[in-house]
């Protein structure tokens, strides 16, 4: 395999209605994957999103955000009307997420979608309850927390009252009697999600594209996985976390950082097979080809910080489950070094987390903004191998523009040189340092949407340890041209990476 392809979040896809989603556009972003001989699709988490608007903290590792939902779909089916979807306001920036916007009137235009839904007799279809069915183990759960999270006012299910936050029987069977018709509505939301993700799925695959999902290593503490499952997570009898996720003291910060997420209890997991990750992996391949784990070092060592804590300072470091959860991973879904999982094996590298990487067999990452600190780093491109993935940067990055500018003028020399780009322009370095990717031995190329085209740091979807501003970047409608898809298919056929047409 050597082929390429474009890291580009789905909110980030032009649209009418305030963020990008499984629309039109979807569909006309992979006719212009094929045009530019393009094989994959990295689309970033596509799971519901909560306070803070991060797709890594979702409030479900299941479930997908309505906010996807496509209203023109909607309007096809006849559950709504272009009056009806042309009057609520969604933000007015074509160039940004407004997620405010979102909150406040997505869910009322989808609730006029799901009583239309309910008229039309579709809680009867039997598609609709099959879906319900085949996705029993997490759906229901989920339905059930968010209809009891709208009841609190949107307050963290650690605030419930107690039978409804231990999930008592008692109080499950009552929020299916008192809050039915808003449980039923979080059920529409992900049956209608679903519909249109694999109707966009089978035609990414009739088109040769591959989908690369996203899956975050940990959960939100503020979610349906850790108010359903506390006996996935290290919790006490009360369903109250007793360590939780960060990590340790560093140069960068002095009391090291507190993520908060609640930590697996990996004993547990293992005596049950870890039969929640099992699920979780087995959802995540309904919805792609290919799952990019995150934070993978999180699997050789964990850094667990007391709960109520204010700084990670006391935290401690633990092992993770290591070879063993990969061999049961493995047992279950094959081989892993054909690149239908790729690890997120960013950050510091150590003896421990590097021979977990080697013995899964798992593709690792090499981004080429972090190649230039010495000819020694273990990202520049001499010291690929074919079995990893390599990015310009990836959505945690600046895009390479502004990188490029910000970097100091001796780093930007050694760029220079060691990429031979003699170009004074911006633009064109941009090109050649992304023509460096392609020419990597890597046998996956990734490159971020906004470095083809050329943009700048008011572009950049996420800046880490930043509470503002994020995952809010759209395109906007008919920018992508046939020029640029001819030009990349140009880099594609150059460097020997158009996708092989697979044999049914």
């Amino acid at each position: 395999m050597r082929e390429s392809g474009i890291l580009f979040p789905i909110f980030s896809l032009p649209s009418k209605f305030g963020i990008g989603c499984i629309s039109r556009e979807a569909y006309e972003f992979i006719d212009f994957l094929k045009e530019a001989g393009q094989g994959y699709w990295q689309i970033l988490p596509i799971g519901p999103t909560g306070f803070g608007d991060s797709p890594y903290q979702p409030f479900s590792a299941f479930a997908g955000n309505p906010y996807f939902i496509s209203p023109e779909v909607l309007i096809e089916k006849g559950y709504l009307t272009w009056d009806e979807a042309n009057s609520y306001d969604f933000g007015q920036d074509e160039t940004h997420v407004d997620y405010g916007a979102l909150y406040n009137n997505r869910f009322e235009l989808l609730r006029v979608a799901f009583n239309r839904f309910k008229e039309k007799g579709g809680q009867e279809e039997k598609a609709y309850k099959d879906f319900l069915k085949k996705e029993d183990f997490w759906l229901e759960d989920y339905c059930i927390f968010m209809a009891l999270k709208n009841k609190y006012q949107g307050a963290s299910w650690l605030t419930f009252e107690d039978e409804d936050r231990l999930k008592k029987d008692t109080a499950v069977k009552k929020a299916k009697s008192e809050l039915e018709d808003e449980i039923n509505f979080f059920r529409f939301q992900q049956y209608e999600f679903d519909c249109e993700w694999k109707n966009l799925r089978a035609y990414a695959k009739k088109n040769n594209i591959k989908l690369i999902g996203d899956i975050p290593f940990y959960v939100s503490l503020d979610g349906a996985d850790a108010w359903s499952h506390p006996e996935a997570f290290q919790m006490d009898e009360n369903a109250v976390p007793t360590v939780v996720a960060g990590c340790p003291p560093d140069a960068f910060s002095a009391t090291g950082q507190l993520w908060g997420n609640p930590i697996y209890d990996w004993e547990n997991r293992k005596a049950g097979g870890y039969e929640w990750w099992m699920k979780r992996l087995e959802r995540s391949y309904e919805l792609y080809d290919v799952v990019r784990i995150d934070h993978f070092h999180g699997f050789s060592d964990y850094y667990a910080i007391p709960y109520g804590d204010e700084t990670a300072e006391k935290g401690k470091k633990n092992k993770g489950p290591g070879m063993d959860f990969f061999k049961a991973v493995e047992k279950k879904f094959g081989d892993l070094s054909d690149f239908k999982m790729i690890a997120e094996d960013l950050g510091t590298v150590t003896k421990e987390n590097q021979k977990l990487l080697e013995d899964s067999k798992i593709p690792g990452m090499k981004v080429l903004q972090y190649a230039f600190t010495s000819w020694d780093s273990v990202y520049i491109t001499h010291r690929h191998d074919s079995h990893c993935v390599v990015y310009t940067g990836t959505h945690d990055n600046t895009p390479s523009r502004a990188w490029i500018e910000e970097i100091g003028d001796g780093d930007r020399d050694f760029v220079r040189r060691y990429i031979n780009s003699m170009n004074t322009d911006y633009g064109a370095f941009v090109w050649d340092f992304i023509r460096e990717a392609y020419r990597s031995v890597a046998a996956l190329c990734i490159i971020p949407l906004q470095d083809y085209l050329v943009m700048g740091k008011e572009c950049r979807i996420n800046a880490p340890g930043t509470p503002d501003g994020n995952w809010q970047f759209r395109l906007r409608p008919n920018f992508l041209s046939r020029e640029l898809a001819i030009s990349i298919r140009g880099l594609a056929e150059t460097y020997g990476r158009i996708p092989r047409v697979e044999e049914e």
